[in-house]
């Protein structure tokens, strides 16, 4: 009897981690550093390229929260000049939805705002494809980023 309860239990545990991983990343393990190598804007009826090859930026997800950094890869020699930006807060994810709840952003006009996006990840590539949108700052458009993973 004693053999047959921690067999039960032993399948508990392991169903209860199986659906528990799969709730949380719905098979998309989007946990890790993402390095931006490509961003397109969608504004009414234009698209244009957003990626800007003379800044670096990354983006850290992990279990509850992400982050993403951008800075000038030359920086000046005066570094108040120097272009930095940094973001982040909570995010879910549900199917191929991830929606990120800013809380920290360079520009307190973005925070506490929040932006779903579909995701596809291709072995080490993340397409991210959703609206921003800051009634405020009168922000309405389309954004399509495209990250690597970082090793």
């Amino acid at each position: 009897m004693h053999i047959r309860y921690m067999v039960m239990a032993a399948l508990l545990a392991a169903g209860f981690t199986a659906c528990q991983q799969a709730s949380k990343d719905n098979g998309l393990s989007l946990k890790g550093t993402w390095e931006l190598v490509d961003a397109t804007t969608i504004e009414k009826d234009s698209s244009y390229s957003t990626f800007d090859t003379t800044h670096k930026m990354i983006k850290i997800i992990n279990d509850t929260h992400f982050a993403f950094l951008n800075h000038s890869a030359q920086p000046p020699a005066d570094s108040a000049k120097h272009f930095f930006s940094a973001g982040g807060g909570t995010y879910t994810l549900q199917d191929s939805t991830y929606t990120e709840h800013l809380d920290y952003f360079s520009d307190p006009a973005w925070e506490h705002h929040t932006f779903a996006f579909t995701v596809t990840l291709r072995n080490d590539t993340l397409i991210q494809k959703g609206v921003e949108k800051v009634e405020k700052l009168g922000i309405d458009r389309v954004i399509i980023e495209k990250y690597v993973r970082s090793k």
